[in-house]
C-alpha cells in the first residue's frame, strides 16, 4: 500500500512529539543567515503542512509539494483561506513550478524516501532548475548511524482514539530502513478500522549527498548536526544540509 494513506488521518496526532515550532525557528534562522528573509519558498515533501504553515506565518510565500493526496487534504484544511500557501500534488522526482523560488526546504527526512541515488540526483537537478540564482536549498536527513541504532525493533503506542504498531528493520548492506505500520483508528460508531502501510527510507552517507549535489549543479555549502551549528557526521541522528544555486 502507498505510504501516508491511512496514516495521514492520524499523522499529526501520532507525531505530536515533534517540536515543529522549534524546528521551524531553526530553519528560519538558517534561511536568514543566507539572506532569504522573504519571497517564495518551496516546501518539498510538505506532508500535512506543519513546517509550511510556520514559514507562511513568518512572511514567506509558500508552495507545498507532496505526493500524498491524503496528507495534502489535511494541509489544505489547516490552510483555510490563507492565500499565501499553494499546495500541489506532485512527486518530488518530477515536480513542476510556474517560476523560480528564493529557497527550497525539505524537512522531516522526506529525501530519505528516495531509495535510489539516481532519484536523489534527479530531484536535486529540479531543485537547481527552480531556484533563483544564488537561491538556497536546505534539507534534513536521517543518518546511517540513526538507522543502525534503531536496527530491528518494535514500537507500539495506544491513544484514546487510535493506536499503532511500528515494526522496524534496517538492512545494513543495502542501507534500506523498512518500517511496517499497523494503524487502528476509531470510527464514529466506536469500532476500529485497521490500516497497514510499508515505508522505506535509504540511509545516505554525507559524501554521497555532496556528490549528488555537485552532479546536479548545486554548490554544497555545509552540513550541521540538527538544531546546532556543529559540523555534521554520519553518526548523528539527523543532519541539515545547505546548498546553493550558482549565481
Amino acid at each position: 500500500m502507498d505510504a501516508y494513506t491511512g496514516f495521514a488521518a492520524v499523522y499529526d496526532e501520532l507525531m505530536d512529539n515533534i517540536p515543529y515550532e522549534e524546528w521551524g525557528k531553526y530553519l528560519i534562522e538558517l534561511l536568514n543567515e543566507y539572506e532569504v528573509k522573504d519571497g517564495i519558498v518551496l516546501d518539498l515533501g510538505c506532508g500535512t503542512g506543519n513546517i509550511t504553515e510556520i514559514l507562511a506565518n513568518n512572511g514567506y510565500d509558500m508552495i507545498g509539494v507532496d505526493n500524498s493526496q491524503e496528507m495534502l487534504n489535511i494541509a489544505m484544511e489547516k490552510r483555510g483561506d490563507d492565500t499565501s500557501i499553494l499546495y500541489l500534488l506532485q512527486d518530488m522526482r518530477g515536480f513542476e513550478l510556474y517560476g523560480t523560488v528564493a529557497a527550497v526546504v525539505s524537512i522531516c527526512d522526506s529525501l530519505n524516501y528516495l531509495t535510489e541515488y539516481e532519484d536523489v540526483v534527479e530531484t536535486f537537478k529540479l531543485v537547481r532548475n527552480y531556484l533563483d540564482p544564488g537561491g538556497i536549498f536546505i534539507f534534513d536527513l536521517n543518518t546511517v548511524g540513526k538507522f543502525e541504532q534503531i536496527g530491528e525493533s518494535v514500537i507500539a503506542e495506544d491513544r484514546e482514539d487510535c493506536s499503532f504498531i511500528w515494526e522496524n528493520t534496517f538492512y545494513e548492506e543495502e542501507r534500506i530502513n523498512e518500517y511496517n505500520l499497523s494503524i487502528f483508528v476509531q470510527g464514529e460508531d466506536g469500532r476500529y478500522d485497521k490500516f497497514t502501510e510499508n515505508h522505506y527510507e535509504k540511509a545516505y552517507y554525507l559524501e554521497e549527498i555532496r556528490q549528488a549535489l555537485e552532479e546536479a549543479g548545486l554548490e554544497y555549502i555545509t552540513a550541521y548536526e540538527a538544531f546546532t551549528k556543529n559540523l555534521a557526521n554520519d553518526n548523528q541522528e539527523r543532519v541539515y544540509v545547505i546548498a546553493r544555486a550558482n549565481k
